[in-house]
């Protein structure tokens, strides 16, 4: 199945034809009835469904032209929804200046503004409630330490 994964991944890549998109993951299950490919895709100025129907025409004609799958499948194409953490650096730099909520492999939840990444560091201004006020101080967290990293939605 790693193989198909990284198969997949290399040939979602090499059609991207703008240097802004970027393939964040490829999601292959089959639990129930036919194989679910799900190829996710997003930009540094986002993604369009335009963006997404082409890559999937693309994918889906080399799939069956070559004839990658064995049995029945259905593929998706689609960008990162909120319930999807953040999983490349990429990822992390257009989301700068954003509400995020840091997963620490300790358990401990951290919610702030990402400032910067590094290559080792997330910097972020994090939340801290004092009585009813909120203020934020600056954390720094190396990315050994961070499980997940999930962008907030503010509906204000």
């Amino acid at each position: 199945m790693k193989n198909l994964q990284s198969g997949i991944r290399q040939m979602a890549e090499g059609f991207l034809t703008n240097n802004e998109h970027f393939i964040v993951d490829v999601i292959i299950s089959s639990e129930k009835g036919p194989s679910k490919i799900l190829v996710l895709l997003d930009g540094d100025n986002g993604v369009t469904i335009d963006d997404c129907v082409s890559l999937s025409r693309a994918i889906g004609h080399e799939l069956e032209e070559n004839e990658i799958m064995e049995d029945k499948y259905t593929l998706e194409v689609s960008s990162p929804g909120v319930d999807f953490p953040l999983s490349s650096h990429r990822q992390y730099l257009k989301n700068i200046g954003r509400s995020v909520k840091v997963y620490t492999n300790e358990g401990e939840e951290i919610k702030g503004v990402l400032k910067e990444i590094s290559e080792t560091m997330l910097l972020l201004d994090k939340e801290v409630k004092k009585g009813k006020k909120i203020t934020f101080e600056p954390m720094e967290l190396s990315l050994e330490d961070v499980k997940k990293t999930i962008v907030q939605v503010s509906f204000k």
